[in-house]
């Protein structure tokens, strides 16, 4: 797929997934938000629908979250827009030479990424962060849409093991990951996916499917109240993040953000 025809598949999905309403639960969720708002925001319309990914349609590298916040993605329209964790990580990505500029406010802020693209396994913001497995279930045919439709994607960042462990499910059913199944697609290829930890890194059958392999980090996941508390530092999540930018093939320009 050329990366004209990943930008059409992508709007598709977009057009295709803002409709979405799998799951009685997160609909009403979002939905209840979007009417009572936060009083910071009471003047504004929230989105209060599905979050599609966004970025670039030719990236190699794929950020994976967690879901869209409540007062944030949710208000915004645009996965990690609006909150404490977009503000940490695209600051991040502004230092790495990934992002146009280093905050995001809303969905028509100018915002553009280059060499990668920013999803999530549940595209609904869920009561206090926690999606059910049966949500995620049926959320995942959206992240798969989405990983198809990006060509060149061959690099995994997970911001928290909920992100993590959603990439591993996608390559264990693409193709052969634990001892005793079918043989591996490398010798090298990792048997089993390492415990999520910051900084973990693993080879895996590529989660887009086909006979490739791909590369999953994992990280802290970017919430305030990791980093408000120090447990992930913009020095620790840059270098992670450096890591997964040399075995996409980019390179970070380490330029100092705003």
């Amino acid at each position: 797929m050329s990366g004209g025809g990943a930008a059409r598949a992508l709007q598709q999905i977009t057009t295709e997934l803002v409709a979405c309403r799998r799951c009685p639960r997160l609909v009403a969720w979002r939905e209840d938000i979007a009417r009572e708002k936060r009083r910071a925001y009471r003047d504004q319309t929230y989105w209060g629908r599905p979050v599609p990914g966004f970025g670039d349609p030719d990236a190699p590298l794929v950020i994976v979250g967690l879901a869209p916040a409540a007062h944030g993605a949710n208000r915004t329209g645009r996965m990690f827009t609006g909150d404490r964790s977009g503000d940490f990580l695209y600051a991040a990505l502004f230092r790495a030479g990934l992002a146009s500029q280093p905050t995001s406010t809303a969905r028509d802020d100018g915002l553009s990424l280059e060499g990668v693209f920013i999803t999530a396994p549940c595209h609904c913001a869920p009561p206090d962060n926690k999606p059910m497995p049966a949500e995620l279930a049926a959320c995942r045919g959206w992240i798969e849409r989405e990983l198809a439709a990006l060509h060149r994607a061959r690099v995994y960042l997970a911001l928290g093991k909920i992100g993590y462990d959603a990439v591993g499910a996608l390559a264990r059913s693409r193709g052969a990951f634990a001892a005793g199944e079918r043989a591996q697609r490398s010798a090298d290829a990792a048997p089993h996916l390492p415990p999520f930890a910051h900084g973990v890194e693993a080879r895996l059958p590529d989660p887009r499917g086909g006979a490739g392999e791909a590369r999953l980090f994992g990280s802290y996941h970017v919430s305030q109240q990791n980093t408000q508390t120090g447990r992930l530092t913009g020095d620790m999540f840059d270098a992670v993040l450096r890591r997964a930018l040399e075995a996409a093939g980019l390179r970070a320009l380490e330029r100092s953000g705003g």
